[in-house]
């Protein structure tokens, strides 16, 4: 059938060992399965690969499509039906299994393992197509290419070509254990899995309501406690990250609670070495109260906010007493009724209960220990725990860990109708080696005109690690924009949405608050350059700058979480354009409307200051998105509507993730009435606004025509309640650098410090330096083509009182830009090594004449060339005078421009 083929495989090749080990390594794992002079094909009509979804499946992973004309187009990989074969090969994963389901190969008569069957479903159009290919195509006719496919496109063009290599394995296998965490080398970490199920309380969650008999703790210390539970080796300031592993520290790990006495023996076990948990020390202060110190983020001495760790051997009818110690926020809502969160894991297993508010006589006060620098504030509240012998965890707020996500994703990229418009990428790897993925998501475009109007939405969440509501409102978008809702369909065809889930997993999988492992808050460093150091925003901006490159990104949001403040709101910038004046506000108050009870919009700030220059709202902001928010979700709850003085739960978070989506559809609606009728409503806000502040000053002002032209920065106060740092500098493994080169220089300098010089030492000194810029400024006159000329300098008395008072004085020449530039670069004088030399040849020369004689180098210019010296005459200095030619050193060379003369 393919007369051109039999021709070619005719052909021998030259035998080559890096061919032949090539060959066995491609059959080993599965990519070559034909023999060594056989040639692979792949030509089948394109509806054989939209209709099987398992080959979408196994492809859906790891692969790039950048490759094609429009980069959001599906390729059309062809992949012959009828072409079959035994040995399947080992593979690694889905991504090996589907190369070898996608790579059919033309099967040689010669291999009795491989079989031949005659394709009957193609048409006779491609077959002359699939003719015309294998007769005249160059790829094709080379015996010695083994790998290559046919690309087919929406014009019915077949374009042959070699396809980008894959990964040698696949970073989510369809079977077998997802990748496991990679922690620092100095993290001690258990070997349980922790997991917790998803449950929605049955009745709403209320504020604790304080009663004003709330006790203010006393800390008491390890002095007078017991020590039940400390981590050993905890890396803060000073230190930084070197190398990570899974399963963090190497060795075996030891039992950091307690060890009980016996049944009666009633002290909490505590743990936290697991992933996100974060608990560095407990200790027992009295028979059912404990003092709890929260881990600093890793490498710094700062940011104790995120807890979440476990108790065991609990009793039923005891009153328990926890105190967070090491708190550092002067406001927290804890002071407005929040509540922590518990889970018990018998309740999960025998009620499917999952996390709850729990606690009464809670309090937020400063404490009365600090460590010298900045207060500490703690927290105080009281449990009952509802069974005995039972583990309970407690948290800040819901967990969401790095393997959840892991989890999530899988079942994405196993799910055979999502795994078609969306495409799961590495967007590259943190510090610790731990991927940050990126999810492209949109609907397969008929033509590459369709695909190249559509517009960008970028969102992003957990650049702050201990904002884990960040993450359920990512995964409430995240479920309906890859449902089979029609709303969801229709924004999958009219956007192309880039999603990075987790930008800091490295600071999630720890247990920090803030920070990543350079000891920074990435939130700070958009604008960085530093893509070794910050790799996951260096690679979150840059692809975000390409993606301008190609379309419009109409939104960039990144997903927070607020300590101080109840609701959700956004935090956007104003614009400067008069054009889109108020627009940027519109996003908002829409999604106020479609979310009454959890959104407020007057929380709302749009002020961009000089602090927040780092962050991504902002950076993005000036490259070019006009809507450019941070969503701050609170870890409280509501005052708004019908969810007033109540906690917001999961379910409440992934409901927002859906009115995103209902937002975004309402903002792009075709008929504008809504988005006009938004900014007449914020026009009429405004003037209100203008005129409370004007109030406030005690000021009337007429605002008719000109109230639009205030700034509105003026009337706006700053996001200084929000959640905010300023920026921290270099990252902690670099500032340990500058620390030692430091530290080496201030050793330097005070192992080489001199004694305290005389008047006369020093105006020796001030000679040996006037003498060696006497010996430079000449001789750029003279290499810029200008003579040296000379001129009666002042004289050295040696009568008088006070010889070392004299001082030579010159006068620098004049020369233009031009003349310095005239200079020959490849000549460079080194004066150094000859100042000694001209400072004792001068004092020499003026001991030997009579009063009255000086000697001179001058360098000043003269334009009398008549008093100049001849070029051929030498300076009257013997050589024998120089030491460094006795000495055996190189000769010292002469420079015609240094001149000098005695005058009777």
């Amino acid at each position: 059938m393919f007369p051109a083929l039999e021709t070619e495989l005719k052909q021998e090749t030259l035998p080559d060992p890096y061919e032949d080990f090539m060959y066995r390594h491609l059959r080993y794992y599965g990519y070559f399965k034909a023999q060594r002079g056989s040639l692979p094909n792949s030509a089948t009509p394109q509806h054989l690969w939209k209709n099987n979804p398992q080959c979408l499946l196994s492809g859906s992973v790891g692969e790039r499509h950048d490759l094609t004309p429009d980069p959001l187009q599906k390729e059309k990989l062809l992949s012959t039906q009828g072409f079959t074969g035994s040995n399947p090969g080992r593979g690694h994963g889905t991504a090996h299994q589907a190369t070898l389901r996608r790579r059919p190969t033309c099967h040689n008569q010669k291999d009795p393992q491989l079989k031949y069957t005659r394709p009957t479903c193609l048409s006779s159009t491609v077959r002359r197509q699939i003719e015309a290919v294998s007769r005249g195509s160059l790829l094709l006719s080379s015996p010695l290419l083994k790998s290559r496919q046919l690309l087919h496109n929406d014009f019915g063009e077949v374009n042959p070509r070699l396809r980008e290599p894959r990964d040698l394995f696949a970073f989510l296998p369809s079977s077998g254990p997802l990748q496991a965490p990679r922690w620092p080398i100095e993290c001690e970490v258990i070997k349980e899995n922790i997991h917790h199920i998803e449950w929605i309380p049955p009745q709403p969650e209320y504020f604790y309501q304080p009663t004003g008999n709330e006790k203010v703790p006393e800390i008491v210390g390890e002095e007078e406690g017991t020590v039940v539970y400390q981590l050993d080796s905890v890396p803060t300031e000073g230190s930084y990250f070197t190398s990570s592993r899974v399963g963090g520290k190497r060795g075996i790990i030891k039992d950091l609670a307690v060890t009980l006495q016996g049944p009666e023996d009633n002290a909490l076990l505590f743990e936290s070495r697991f992933e996100s948990g974060n608990l560095q020390k407990a200790v027992r202060v009295d028979t059912y109260e404990y003092e709890l110190t929260l881990r600093t983020d890793l490498y710094t001495n700062k940011y104790t906010q995120w807890f979440y760790f476990r108790v065991q051997n609990t009793r039923k009818d005891a009153t328990y007493r926890f105190t967070i110690v090491n708190l550092l926020k002067p406001k927290s809502l804890y002071t407005l009724g929040m509540k922590p969160l518990m889970y018990s894991q018998l309740d999960a297993d025998t009620h499917n209960i999952g996390w709850r508010r729990e606690g009464s006589e809670i309090k937020y006060c400063k404490s009365s220990t600090g460590d010298g620098q900045q207060p500490f504030y703690c927290l105080t509240w009281t449990i009952q725990f509802p069974h005995d012998q039972d583990t309970c965890f407690f948290a800040h707020f819901y967990p969401y860990t790095y393997t959840d996500l892991q989890c999530y994703l899988l079942s994405v990229a196993n799910n055979p109708v999502q795994a078609q418009f969306c495409k799961l990428r590495t967007l590259c790897r943190s510090l610790a080696g731990n991927i940050v993925y990126l999810l492209t998501i949109t609907n397969p475009s008929r033509t590459p005109q369709e695909a190249a109007a559509k517009k960008a939405v970028v969102l992003s969440a957990r650049v702050h690690p201990g904002e884990s509501n960040g993450s359920w409102i990512m995964k409430g978008f995240l479920d309906f924009i890859l449902s089979d809702s029609p709303d969801a369909q229709l924004l999958r065809n009219i956007f192309v949405f880039k999603v990075v889930p987790m930008l800091n997993p490295d600071g999630v999988i720890v247990g920090n608050s803030r920070c990543s492992l350079a000891g920074r808050d990435l939130n700070r460093h958009y604008k960085t350059i530093l893509k070794d150091s910050f790799p996951c925003i260096w690679y979150t901006r840059n692809m975000i700058k390409r993606l301008l490159e190609e379309r419009e990104v109409l939104l960039y949001c990144d997903f927070h979480g607020h300590s101080r403040k109840n609701n959700i709101f956004l935090y956007g910038c104003n614009n400067n354009d008069r054009k889109y004046w108020l627009h940027e506000r519109v996003f908002p108050l829409m999604l106020s409307k479609n979310a009454p009870d959890k959104f407020s919009f007057h929380s709302c700030n749009f002020k961009v200051q000089r602090c927040k220059e780092g962050t991504g709202r902002v950076v993005m902001w000036r490259m070019g998105i006009l809507n450019s928010y941070t969503m701050e979700s609170t870890f409280g709850g509501s005052t708004l509507g019908n969810k007033r003085d109540t906690h917001f739960t999961t379910e409440d978070l992934k409901s927002l993730g859906h009115q995103v989506c209902d937002t975004l559809l309402d903002f792009c609606d075709p008929d504008r009435a809504k988005f006009m009728q938004c900014l007449e409503e914020l026009k009429e806000l405004l003037q209100q606004e203008i005129h409370k502040k004007f109030n406030e000053l005690g000021q009337d002002m007429e605002l008719e025509g000109n109230w639009s032209d205030i700034s509105l920065s003026d009337i706006e106060s700053s996001t200084s309640g929000s959640d905010s740092s300023l920026s921290d500098g270099l990252p902690a493994h670099l500032l340990n650098i500058a620390r030692e080169l430091n530290k080496k220089k201030r050793l330097y300098k005070k192992k080489k410090k001199k004694p305290l010089q005389t008047r006369k030492q020093r105006n020796e000194q001030y000679q040996k330096n006037s003498l060696m810029r006497e010996f430079k400024l000449t001789d750029v006159a003279e290499r810029a083509g200008f003579a040296s000329t000379l001129q009666k300098p002042h004289a050295f008395s040696r009568n008088s009182k006070n010889t070392s008072s004299s001082m030579v004085r010159n006068e620098k020449p004049r020369l233009n830009e031009s003349q310095l530039n005239a200079r020959d670069k490849d000549t460079s004088l080194d004066p150094s090594n000859v100042t000694a030399l001209i400072l004792s040849q001068s004092k020499e020369r003026t001991q030997r004449e009579k009063p009255g004689f000086t000697a001179s180098c001058s360098a000043k210019r003269s334009t009398n060339r008549s008093q100049e010296p001849a070029r051929d005459m030498k300076p009257s200095w013997s050589r024998n005078r120089y030491p460094v030619a006795k000495r055996g050193r190189a000769t010292l060379t002469v420079y015609p421009s240094l001149h000098v003369y005695t005058y009777p």
